[in-house]
C-alpha cells in the first residue's frame, strides 16, 4: 500500500492518490471468498464447497473486490495521511478510481488542520482583582444552610398566610364541566411562589384547616392548554393542612448541628475561609482567562468550519451525558424547551469557536517551545486521570488513546508557560466584567 499522489486542492483540503498493490488486494480477495463462500449456491457444488475461480466464473472476476476494497482502504488511507504528514479534521471523502486482478486506486479528499501563526504569548499582563469575603457573604451562606436544614411543622391556630405551606385538595371546574389536569387530592402549595395561575394563591390565604371553598380565577391569555386559555374558572377547595419551614436559631447548637464546630463564630470564622478561598480561585481564573484569550485575538488561521462543528458536537454530547445523568434526555429536554436542534446548536456555538481557536493557538506555542512529554509524563496523567473517575489504569487507556493524552499534556505545558511568564498585577476589588461564572473545569480540559 503507497501514496503515490499529495496535492492541495483548497485552503485546507488535500488530495491523496493511494494505490494497493497486487499481493495485499489478492489476499484480501481470498479472505472475502472464505468469507462469503458458505452463502452461495453454485450447481454442481455442495454449499460452501464451491472453488473461488468456479464462483468469479459464475458471477463475474470482480465479486469478491468490494469487500476486499473495504477492507483495506481504512488502513491504506491511514498510512497515506501518516506519509503526507497531515492531521485531518473530519472523515475524508473516498472515491475508487480504477480496480482489478493488479489491485486497485483510490482518490482520498481530506479536510486537514489549518496553519496557524500568533503573535505575543510570553510578558502578556492581566489584573487580577482580589474580592474580600464580606459580611453578607457569610450571613448569604449561614441563610442557605439554614433552609437546608429548615423543619416543617404544622399550625392549628391560625388562618393560612403568604409564605405557608398549604396542603389542599381540589378540582377545577370550566363552565360547570370539570377539566383534565384539574384535580389533585393532598397537594403541597407554597403561598406566594406563583406556581400555580395568578390569583389562586391569594385565596387561599385567610382560610382556617379543614374548610371548603371556592376559588375564582381566569386562566392567562397564553396558557400551555389552549382549550383554557383566558378562560374563567371556579376551583373546589379543601384546607387539609396549614404548614410552615421553621429555620433553625444561629446559635452554638446549629453550628454543632451542621458542621464539626462547637461554636458559632468558629463555624462562621470557617465559613468566611471557604469564601475567601473560592473567591481567590475565581480571580485567579479570571486572570488566566484573560492572558488566553490575548493568546486566542493574535491568532491568525483559516479554521475549516468542520471543525467548529465538531466542537459543537462535544459540548451537545456533554450537555446529553449530563441530561442522562439526572434520568432525562436531550430530546425530551428540547421538546420541553420548545427549542429546534439546530437553534440548541448554536447556543454552543460561541464557546466552541473560542475552544477551537484556543486549542489551535496553544498547540502551536507547543511547537514553537519544542514542548516534549515522555514516556513517565503520559503515565502520570493516565494514573491521574484513573483517580479522577475512580477507574482501572487499564479502562482509561482503552478510552483515550497515548496521542490525546500527548497532547493534552503539551496544552496543559502551553498554558503554564504563557501564565509564567505574565505580568499580573493584583488590584484590590470586584473584577468589573463579573465574570463570576463557574470554572468548574481547568483551562486543560475547556481546551
Amino acid at each position: 500500500m503507497s501514496l503515490t499522489n499529495s496535492n492541495k486542492v483548497a485552503t485546507n483540503q488535500y488530495e491523496l492518490e493511494i494505490a494497493v498493490e497486487k499481493d495485499t488486494f489478492q489476499e484480501a480477495v481470498q479472505k472475502a471468498y472464505r468469507k462469503n463462500v458458505a452463502k452461495m449456491n453454485v450447481p454442481g457444488f455442495r454449499k460452501g464447497h464451491a472453488p473461488r475461480s468456479v464462483i468469479e466464473k459464475l458471477y463475474g472476476e470482480g465479486v469478491f473486490y468490494e469487500d476486499a476494497i473495504n477492507a483495506l482502504y481504512p488502513l491504506a488511507y491511514d498510512e497515506a495521511v501518516k506519509e503526507a504528514g497531515l492531521e485531518p479534521v473530519d472523515r475524508a471523502d473516498i472515491k475508487i478510481d480504477k480496480v482489478d486482478g493488479e489491485g486497485f486506486t483510490f482518490k482520498a479528499t481530506v479536510t486537514v488542520k489549518p496553519e496557524a501563526e500568533i503573535g505575543a504569548y510570553k510578558g502578556l499582563k492581566a489584573t487580577k482583582y482580589i474580592e474580600k469575603a464580606t459580611d453578607a457573604d457569610v450571613e448569604n451562606e449561614l441563610n442557605r444552610v439554614r433552609e437546608r436544614n429548615a423543619r416543617v411543622i404544622t399550625l392549628e391556630d391560625r388562618a393560612a398566610e403568604k409564605g405557608d405551606i398549604a396542603n389542599i385538595n381540589f378540582e377545577g371546574f370550566v363552565d360547570g364541566v370539570p377539566f383534565e389536569g384539574g384535580k389533585a387530592v393532598g397537594q403541597d402549595l407554597e403561598l406566594g411562589s406563583g406556581q400555580f395561575i395568578p390569583g389562586f394563591e391569594d385565596q387561599i390565604v385567610g382560610h382556617t384547616t379543614g374548610e371548603e371553598f371556592d376559588v375564582n380565577v381566569t386562566f392567562p391569555e397564553k396558557y400551555q392548554a389552549e382549550e383554557l386559555a383566558g378562560k374563567p374558572a371556579v376551583f373546589k377547595v379543601k384546607l387539609n393542612e396549614i404548614k410552615k419551614r421553621e429555620l433553625p436559631e444561629l446559635d452554638d447548637e446549629f453550628a454543632k448541628d451542621v458542621s464539626e464546630f462547637d461554636t458559632l463564630e468558629a463555624y462562621k470564622d470557617d465559613v468566611r475561609k471557604h469564601i475567601q478561598e473560592h473567591k481567590d480561585e475565581h480571580a485567579q481564573n479570571d486572570a488566566e482567562e484573560e492572558l488566553l484569550d490575548q493568546v486566542v485575538e493574535g491568532l491568525k488561521a483559516e479554521i475549516p468550519d468542520v471543525m467548529f462543528e465538531r466542537s459543537i458536537d462535544s459540548y451537545v454530547q456533554d450537555f446529553d451525558y449530563r441530561l442522562q445523568s439526572q434520568g432525562l434526555n436531550l430530546q425530551t429536554y428540547l421538546q420541553y424547551a420548545g427549542m429546534e436542534m439546530e437553534k440548541f446548536r448554536q447556543t454552543f456555538r460561541e464557546q466552541a469557536e473560542h475552544q477551537v481557536k484556543l486549542r489551535l493557538a496553544l498547540e502551536k506555542i507547543g511547537q514553537m517551545e519544542n514542548l516534549t512529554v515522555t514516556d513517565e509524563d503520559i503515565e502520570a496523567e493516565y494514573s491521574r486521570l484513573a483517580e479522577e473517575y475512580k477507574a482501572e489504569v487499564e479502562r482509561i487507556k482503552a478510552a483515550i488513546d497515548r496521542e490525546s493524552i500527548t497532547g493534552d499534556i503539551k496544552i496543559n505545558r502551553a498554558i503554564d508557560l504563557v501564565k509564567n511568564s505574565a505580568e499580573i498585577t493584583e488590584v484590590e476589588g470586584v473584577n468589573p466584567k463579573h465574570q463570576h461564572h463557574d470554572h468548574d473545569h481547568d483551562h486543560a480540559e475547556e481546551a
